[in-house]
């Protein structure tokens, strides 16, 4: 089948341009490989990826709105096709010695354009990969937890509120506990492969393994460094957050769960992966008899639609002289969960379709002000593709990957001032003191602060991973170790090594790299500082709304233009006038809030940190297993189960062969037993016809008794024949599910033509 960048005509175009230039005295093939060349050869890609980068997200768009095989099929169809397009360029772009070209642009779209990720594995290779990567999303999406006697819950909305609403740890740990059954311990053995073949494609690229890959998208030869420091930074601020939400925990919930000294239990922060503590903002409130309006319940009150939460975002864009989206992102976005019970991929995500025209935002909104911020963050992405839709395809990207998150991080510090709210009828209180004030930053802290260590270890496991340091049999030790490390948490419940917590996060399990979030936490406050500047506001930094500023808006817009066609050091001082990533500006964010804590740390005697704490982690015996409450070597206790499996059948075949007999023997004596009694008589009728008459007589066990009664019986004998049979139907699948997982009828390779 022809594909898009191989129809003969665009290759005549291409090799036609090739000709002309040899044509024009280019005779060694170092000559002919030359900047005029690579100018056409480049527009030659830009217009074919345009049609394949479309098709491919058309086709993804379709299958995570719609799971289905099909969808799946079509989605994986097209992966395949941008992949043997990213080859065929990436091969040929690697034959351009570009050390004397001139054009800047040139050099840096070529050098991007080496990058193949993983079309540089072998087509087998490839198709396993991509087909592991839909199963890893695809058994995130889908995953439910069940209760004992009701129905089952997805992730969005139910389990999610269950753990920011409750406040029992009892149900809060079903929660936490079932969404890691769910997911997790299901991408155990398949993510051992995903890392296997995520590091042969990093090789292929000249890599060393898949986190490289990852990180020279920052195009920095001090990243790993930078973020160090980064981190070091910002760790009193944390460790400060840290130890006041453990004080208010510990008065909550009791000594018996909260050690004042010792790390926090992961399920009690009012979110599945701890990386967001703002739910639980009721309990840990400076001061609670001021406690900040229920901006959800104003929003509720005042009958606000998803739809109204779409349009309130794109009226502050607007506000600042940004573009405006077009028709089709009103009429092709998905912005709640679909009423037709499709099975969708909830977790919110903004779509660029590489066509110029097409964007489009994926989110199953409720009305909540955190899902109103959310959707500000995401037509914040929305807004960069718009501004550079006009750049080369390889262009149309943030100038590194936490530039694009930062972007639409940054709008919600404004929409989330008291400022903004209160100009736009979402709160009635015309002032704050201090001690409001104060609770304002702790709401913003648990969101920003607490998400500090998370969004830094989400990446530093996998690059441990992927760099052969953390080895697969301690995948799940070796996570908590790091959370322990940088977040101060435990898991609620001892873990072992058939969990796989990691995957219970959605960018593990569809291999979406996090260093981005950490990064972006940094860039949003300097970028807020540099606009509020430009807008003329005066004063502390978390009381800025630029709403309405075309100032701070021209300067944004200037920076968004430029896509990644500027190495980021570049772009970054366009806006701050900094070349270097700083924590000054999140310092400065946050500083009453700090300064309030230390006090209050102080006061009551805090120790920062969790010294000589560890968390209890059940090693994984691989030498025992248990069977019938005995501790067996694996392949002992497997052969007594296929044992008392084939003694259960026997019993049933036996128990079912005596049924038969009995009947049969039983009912061949029945007519024996009525026939004896009528020759008795008539043989004895003259001597005796006073002699009453004998009721016929049938056997039961070898008891004699009247055969109705002797029928009866045989139909219980036969009902519990029949109980033993689905007692070992029962015993048969809990042996394959012990060791399978699955039965194998319950596998899709059972039913597979392949």
């Amino acid at each position: 089948m022809d594909l898009p960048w191989t129809f003969p005509t665009c290759s005549l175009l291409l090799w036609a341009a090739l000709a002309m230039a040899q044509y024009q005295g280019h005779q060694s093939l170092g000559r002919f490989y030359n900047e005029t060349v690579a100018k056409a050869f480049l527009q030659f890609y830009d217009q074919t990826a345009q049609i394949v980068w479309s098709q491919f997200m058309e086709a993804t768009w379709n299958y995570v709105t719609n799971i289905t095989k099909k969808n799946r099929e079509e989605m994986l169809h097209k992966d395949s096709e941008r992949s043997k397009h990213m080859l065929y360029f990436g091969t040929r772009a690697r034959l351009f010695k570009t050390s004397r070209f001139q054009d800047p642009d040139v050099k840096r779209l070529l050098s991007k354009l080496l990058n193949i990720d993983k079309a540089a594995l072998p087509q087998d290779e490839l198709r396993e990969y991509n087909q592991l990567l839909a199963y890893m999303e695809t058994t995130y999406s889908m995953a439910q937890v069940c209760l004992n006697e009701g129905p089952c819950m997805p992730l969005e909305p139910d389990l999610q509120e269950v753990m920011a609403t409750s406040r029992d740890q009892k149900e809060l740990l079903w929660a936490w506990q079932g969404w890691r059954d769910a997911v997790g311990r299901q991408l155990r053995i398949t993510f051992e492969r995903y890392v296997q073949l995520s590091n042969k494609a990093a090789n292929l690229n000249g890599y060393k393994d898949m986190g490289a890959l990852w990180r020279s998208k920052y195009e920095s030869e001090t990243l790993e460094d930078d973020l160090e420091q980064l981190y070091q930074e910002l760790q009193p601020l944390y460790l400060n957050l840290h130890a006041y939400v453990r004080r208010a925990l510990h008065r909550h919930y009791g000594p018996e769960i909260i050690d004042p000294r010792g790390p926090i239990p992961a399920h009690l922060l009012g979110n599945m992966w701890a990386q967001s503590w703002v739910n639980i903002l009721d309990l840990v409130l400076p001061f609670p008899k001021k406690p900040p309006e229920d901006i959800t319940k104003i929003m509720k009150s005042q009958h606000w639609k998803p739809s109204k939460m779409f349009e309130e975002a794109e009226k502050f864009f607007t506000s600042l002289g940004m573009l405006s989206t077009p028709p089709s992102f009103w009429k092709n976005s998905m912005m709640e969960r679909p009423a037709d019970g499709r099975e969708v991929e909830c977790h919110a995500s903004a779509w660029d379709f590489y066509n110029g025209r097409d964007f489009r935002i994926k989110k199953c909104t409720e009305v909540t002000v955190e899902d109103l911020l959310s959707i500000f963050h995401q037509m914040g992405h929305i807004q960069y593709f718009l501004q550079y839709r006009n750049l080369s395809v390889i262009f149309r990207a943030g100038a590194n990957p936490a530039f694009e998150e930062a972007v639409g991080s940054v709008i919600t510090l404004s929409a989330s001032s008291h400022k903004h709210l209160l100009n736009r009828g979402l709160l009635s209180h015309q002032h704050q003191d201090s001690e409001e004030e104060v609770n304002f930053l702790m709401s913003v802290a648990l969101e920003k602060i607490a998400f500090i260590p998370f969004s830094y270890l989400m990446d530093l496991f996998r690059w441990k991973v992927f760099d052969g340091t953390i080895q697969k049999d301690v995948y799940n030790q070796e996570w908590w170790n790091l959370r322990l490390k940088y977040q101060g948490l435990c898991p609620p419940i001892p873990r072992t090594e058939e969990d796989f917590d990691p995957g219970a996060k959605f960018h593990i399990s569809a291999s979406v790299p996090y260093l981005r979030y950490f990064l972006s936490l940094v860039l949003q406050f300097q970028f807020h500082e540099s606009l509020c500047k430009a807008s003329g506001h005066i004063g502390p930094l978390h009381r800025c709304d630029i709403y309405n500023s075309k100032k701070a808006g021209k300067l944004l817009e200037d920076v968004l233009k430029l896509g990644s066609s500027k190495p980021w050091p570049e772009v970054l001082q366009k806006i701050t006038g900094q070349t270097q990533m700083s924590t000054k500006a999140l310092m400065t964010y946050f500083k009453p809030l700090l300064n309030w804590l230390v006090t209050e740390n102080v006061r009551q005697g805090e120790i920062l940190g969790w010294p000589d704490f560890s968390c209890t982690f059940e090693e994984k015996d691989t030498e025992k297993v248990a069977f019938l409450n005995l501790e067996l070597d694996p392949d002992q206790a497997k052969y007594g189960q296929w044992v008392l499996l084939a003694l259960s059948f026997i019993m049933f075949l036996a128990a079912l062969l005596l049924a038969y007999r009995l009947y049969f023997l039983e009912k061949k004596s029945l007519p024996q037993a009525t026939n004896a009694p009528a020759t008795d008589a008539q043989a004895n009728g003259s001597r005796d016809t006073s002699a009453p008459e004998t009721q016929p007589k049938a056997y039961f066990l070898g008891i004699a008794m009247d055969p109705r009664l002797v029928a009866k019986r045989q139909w219980i004998l036969l009902s519990l024949c029949l109980i033993l049979m689905l007692c070992s139907i029962g015993l048969t699948i809990r042996v394959f599910m012990q060791h399978y997982k699955k039965p194998p009828w319950m596998r899709a390779e059972w039913w597979s033509w392949d």
